[in-house]
């Protein structure tokens, strides 16, 4: 999948401000503001899956909301 990318962005997650963004690897990675997007492509992402799965970084908990549904 060459070309391949995931944007997170946490304007498009269910569990923004809730207690999991305090343990979320976007926030781990990029100590940034929570307006901010993280893109990676696929072979990046199987990276993080990897540190993740031996516990290096926190597993990515992003959970897209459903199309038209805001945050709050």
């Amino acid at each position: 999948m060459t070309g391949s990318t995931i944007a997170i962005s946490c304007d498009d997650c269910r569990l923004q401000d809730t207690d999991t963004c305090d343990d979320c690897l976007v926030t781990f990675v990029l100590g940034r503001g929570p307006d901010d997007a993280l893109v990676i492509d696929a072979a990046e992402a199987r990276e993080v899956r990897r540190l993740a799965d031996k516990g290096l970084v926190p597993a990515l908990r992003f959970s897209s909301r459903p199309p038209g549904r805001a945050a709050g």
